[in-house]
């Protein structure tokens, strides 16, 4: 298993960056509707079409996931992607229509520096729309796309990719916008929770403390003064396994064991904590069980690296 951030075949990811505004969108496109579900595990998320996701509900396939800046403001970013998609007429069809299915999740960056004050109407729909137009298999990490004017209790935030092979061939990635309330370092140390993950020295090869730091069980958190739905950590688990919308659910939830061990405190009330499940090959058949215990294991590692390389790509000298 080798430590990579390219993409799964048959997927793109596009980021659109506004500078001035300080907030951004980032764009998961798949080349073909890709099946998908979702775990919430934060206590204010802010999404729209998740429902959708849920294993009873019929549709099972999405057109595009979007991770978008400006708290509630950014669900528009979901509008630009559709219009992308239906230039192209992708999405579900109803004869003689086609309507594309982009659920969708943001964080919350009004404060970080920019110009928030954008008239009638918020950028977030054009930004979708770009990010779908600048999608690659060889996207940016760090202060870019949803990921621009995300932080953390002790550090920058922003977009981490990280991905892996499993033993059965198999391909895992993970994209992460991190924005949490809680932090990514051990105590007041540069050293990474998601340290023992590491691959190949991908956010900076620090390892564990030594001596381990006493405040390291100190929590640390943005502070009083950041209310519920000020937050947010949104990702999304990508892989070419072929898995059932209720398998991917799983896989989604078992994520979240990468996210509570990149960042303490996880999934508080202030957070909207989500990850998305995306399979390529989805399918109607389960897999075998040991299958899907490995997949959700590294998937939760995977994650946990992708949560790291954000913040370490978001660090001076290392942003895009």
């Amino acid at each position: 298993m080798s430590a990579s951030a390219a993409m799964i075949p048959g997927l793109r990811l596009g980021h659109a960056t506004d500078r001035n505004l300080g907030s951004g969108v980032t764009v998961i496109l798949p080349d073909k509707p890709a099946l998908a579900s979702v775990d919430i595990r934060g206590g204010s998320p802010g999404t729209r079409d998740t429902q959708l996701l849920s294993p009873e509900q019929s549709v099972s396939r999405v057109d595009a996931l979007v991770l978008s800046g400006g708290s509630a403001f950014g669900l528009d970013a979901a509008g630009g992607v559709q219009a992308w998609l239906r230039e192209r007429e992708r999405g579900y069809p109803i004869t003689p229509f086609h309507i594309p299915i982009v659920p969708s999740a943001i964080l919350f960056d009004l404060r970080s520096p920019g110009n928030k004050n954008w008239g009638r109407y918020s950028p977030y729909r054009e930004l979708g729309y770009q990010a779908c137009v600048d999608a690659t298999d060889r996207p940016d990490e760090g202060r870019v796309g949803a990921g621009t004017g995300a932080g953390t209790a002790t550090t920058h935030g922003g977009i981490g990719i990280a991905s892996d092979i499993l033993e059965n061939g198999h391909r895992v990635a993970a994209v992460v916008a991190v924005n949490a309330v809680g932090s990514p370092f051990i105590g007041q140390t540069k050293h990474f929770w998601a340290a023992p993950f590491e691959q190949n020295g991908e956010f900076g090869g620090l390892g564990l403390p030594h001596p381990w730091p006493e405040d390291a069980s100190k929590v640390r958190t943005k502070g009083e003064a950041y209310p519920a739905g000020t937050n947010t950590t949104i990702g999304a688990v990508l892989t070419d396994a072929p898995l059932t919308k209720a398998e991917a659910r799983r896989i989604a939830i078992m994520a979240h064991d990468g996210l509570a061990r990149a960042i303490y405190p996880a999934h508080t009330p202030a957070d909207g904590d989500l990850i998305f499940c995306l399979s390529t090959t989805g399918t109607e058949s389960s897999a075998h069980q040991s299958d899907l215990v490995q997949l959700g294991s590294v998937a939760a590692n995977t994650f946990a690296r992708a949560i790291a390389r954000g913040v370490y790509h978001a660090l001076p000298g290392h942003s895009v």
